[in-house]
């Protein structure tokens, strides 16, 4: 292509075989000054996606990567298109569901590209269009786009799609679900039949097998792990709470730790909410959700990115495309509406070999859910109980409430009296947030109780409390306001 200084050599057709803990990019049949840009990177060893991804792309092949995300795949598909562009004529597209990961897969193309004179454009809403077409006046090799924004230039006929010689669809399952199946239908549409398709996805839904059927040419399938596979240094816990009670244990959990937290809230109200709550109680915590501008969306992950806010809260616009390293902690203040997002948010926190961990709050109906969970990641989520409730603030909320040790839940009032979570298993109404005894007399499927009447204080750490093996068992649905 022009101006990419690329080696004039053609990728060698076979792969050398190897062991994946001894394969070196180089055995790859990359070109010598990709290898070149690789090294002064300091990669020399591929991941699983891209020991396997590069040398059938380079190919010019069709595929479809089943891959976690913060497993390389911006690499597995971003070497062959440098690759494949400086020798043939023609465009690289890659299209991505959200703001923040095309200006992340641009950045790693950069990254990759700059020295080689790769001309990037990223198109994406809430910037000015101006400098998107500025971008474009440029002739980019590469158009790194969301699915609206590439479709709104389309339309103004500022961008032309019959060059595209390679066509990524990276998280395509999340493009899916966030329902730009018609926008990516349309682009399909106006790109040349005669081109590379590389369809990148976290899960494989009967969407994205039928998208693939549909518009891929004998692709080669390729599945690093099973669908669900969580990060293998991530610990996972899962605490059981009341509803009302779910943000005096997130400060509990946030005094716990001393790295950066990210917490994921289901709505973008709920965001605001918790970011102004730990704000008001001296938290560094910013937010970041699709109401905001581009511009504070930006300066949110730049905030988090270099520390100056320990905490980030946010909706699910943040489970993909994130990539903040040394995140201690993934909080789920409430768990997802998909249980695919379960694995997608706790994946911000163990990358690149560290350790990690995700605690995740949960209501007692919320049985179902969990289940959910633990059948796609094929694991058993340990299920906890706090084993103090102790005054973490003596501010108050409104309404006369106040996140404290010191509240009841309610003037001589007992908490869940009466209610049944089985055939015959009780929670007894002796319930009192300041009284540091969680859930009275309820009986675990071990046959222990939890009685605050005749256990001794806890002398075990904060977070240590009695384990539930077997999950809340017959447990009915009890509440319903989550």
């Amino acid at each position: 292509m022009q101006n990419m200084k690329l080696a004039e050599k053609k990728p060698s057709s076979g792969l050398k075989i190897a062991k994946m803990s001894t394969l070196k990019f180089s055995e790859l049949g990359i070109s010598a000054s990709i290898l070149g840009v690789l090294s002064a990177m300091k990669l020399e060893t591929p991941t699983p996606i891209q020991h396997q991804a590069i040398p059938i792309a380079l190919s010019g092949q069709d595929i479809i990567g089943i891959a976690q995300t913060g497993t390389g795949k911006t690499l597995a598909y971003g070497v062959p298109i440098l690759q494949r562009l400086g020798l043939e004529k023609g465009k690289g597209l890659v299209v991505v569901p959200t703001r923040e990961l095309a200006i992340q897969v641009t950045e790693s193309l950069k990254r990759l590209g700059n020295s080689l004179g790769l001309r990037l454009a990223t198109l994406i809403g809430g910037e000015a269009i101006d400098r998107q077409l500025f971008m474009l006046r440029k002739n980019p090799h590469i158009i790194v786009a969301t699915p609206g924004r590439l479709i709104d230039h389309l339309k103004r006929h500022t961008v032309k799609l019959d060059e595209i010689k390679i066509l990524v669809l990276d998280e395509a399952d999340m493009m899916l679900d966030l329902g730009f199946a018609p926008q990516v239908e349309e682009i399909l549409k106006q790109t040349p039949k005669e081109k590379q398709t590389m369809l990148f996805s976290a899960t494989m839904p009967a969407s994205i097998a039928k998208l693939a059927a549909t518009h891929l040419k004998l692709p080669i399938s390729i599945e690093v792990a099973p669908q669900g596979t969580t990060a293998e240094k991530v610990e996972q816990e899962i605490f059981v709470v009341k509803p009302s009670d779910r943000f005096s244990h997130l400060e509990k959990i946030i005094k716990e730790h001393t790295g950066s937290i990210l917490v994921f809230v289901r709505t973008k109200h709920g965001v605001k909410e918790v970011t102004q709550k730990l704000v008001t109680l001296g938290h560094k915590a910013t937010e970041i959700h699709s109401n905001l501008s581009l511009a504070r969306r930006r300066g949110a992950l730049d905030a988090f990115k270099s520390q100056r806010s320990r905490i980030l809260v946010a909706t699910d616009v943040a489970a993909r495309g994130l990539d903040v390293n040394g995140i201690e902690l993934v909080v789920n203040y409430n768990l997802p509406d998909a249980s695919a997002d379960y694995v997608h948010r706790i994946g911000r926190t163990g990358r690149a070999g560290k350790v990690g961990k995700a605690i995740s709050l949960a209501t007692p109906n919320q049985l179902k859910d969990v289940k959910e969970i633990e059948r796609l990641i094929n694991k058993s989520i340990p299920i906890k109980e706090f084993a103090k409730f102790e005054q973490v603030s003596s501010r108050s909320y409104g309404n006369g409430r106040q996140s404290g040790g010191n509240r009841q839940t309610g003037a001589g009032r007992q908490s869940n009296a009466g209610r049944s979570y089985g055939a015959s298993k009780q929670r007894s109404g002796n319930y009192s947030s300041g009284a540091g005894q969680y859930g009275s007399s309820r009986p675990s499927s071990q046959g222990r109780t939890f009685s605050s009447q005749s256990a001794k204080p806890s002398v075990k750490p904060k977070f240590a409390g009695n384990r539930n093996q077997n999950r809340f068992f017959n447990r009915k649905k009890t509440e319903t306001n989550i």
